[in-house]
């Protein structure tokens, strides 16, 4: 008979007891989403935060270093595919897309749109200060998600999973093909990081009263400045922010996990 004090058999019978918490396994997880994971040893260490491993010594792994894979391979997927699929697109463009696929705060909600919180594995402590709502974790840990997929099934696998997300995601950033407007782009861009939000300035106003054109100067804290002309403020406005991303693009600058 078992005995009534075995924490694992009073949890049978009464439900988790307090102070622990009841989280969805890997296994139950690669079957909930229809992963179908050869190797679930791969997905656990996916689903592994390293406070998970701070505090159960028999851990071997975190996700870490699957998290710098899942990276590179949503880098690679996003970049493919919108080069696919929008042959017309300009390669600034393209790339302006795929930065907005693949930040931090896009990445986060794709984790909660996969309920993916639940299965993760965590410290208590990381647990206690909200470790599954959090931005940065889930983003980190969705990109775990995908380099673990990929080593256990390859590209293909990994682009018929991710191919429905991107798309819903493309909505809220594509106007009539196009990326929205660089203004609100921008504004992302510092939000992600914390950071106070862009500052405009009109630096020159040329040409007579009926046909005058603005130039605006932008800037980022001390992190960008960009600077644009047009025939009214909100053209050079608009201009100048895409400068200011364009700038971002090629230091290749994102926002970090750790905001």
């Amino acid at each position: 008979m078992r005995n009534f004090a075995d924490p694992e058999f009073r949890e049978q019978i009464m439900g988790k007891p307090q102070g622990r918490e009841q989280i969805e396994s890997p296994s139950q997880f690669n079957k909930r989403m229809a992963l179908g994971f050869k190797n679930l040893a791969l997905l656990t260490r996916a689903l592994t935060h390293r406070s998970f491993l701070n505090e159960n010594p028999d851990a071997v792994e975190d996700n870490e270093r699957l998290e710098f894979l899942g990276d590179a391979v949503l880098d690679f997927i996003v970049g493919a595919w919108l080069y696919q699929h929008y042959p017309e697109m300009a390669e600034g463009d393209l790339t302006l897309v795929r930065t907005a696929l693949v930040r931090t705060e896009q990445l986060a909600e794709f984790a909660r749109m996969i309920d993916l919180g639940e299965a993760l594995r965590l410290g208590q402590g990381e647990i206690a200060s909200g470790g599954r709502t959090r931005t940065a974790l889930l983003c980190a840990s969705f990109e775990a998600l995908i380099g673990s997929f990929y080593l256990d099934q390859g590209i293909n696998a990994v682009e018929l999973f991710f191919e429905p997300y991107l798309v819903q995601a493309l909505d809220g950033i594509l106007v009539d093909g196009h990326p929205r407007d660089p203004k609100s782009l921008l504004q992302e861009w510092s939000q992600a990081r914390g950071l106070t939000p862009p500052f405009y300035e009109i630096v020159a106003e040329t040409g007579p009263d009926h046909e005058k054109e603005f130039e605006v100067r932008v800037g980022v804290e001390g992190f960008v400045s960009g600077r644009g002309k047009g025939k009214s403020k909100r053209e050079a406005s608009k201009s100048a922010a895409k400068d200011a991303l364009d700038q971002l693009l090629k230091k290749n600058q994102r926002p970090t996990k750790d905001d």
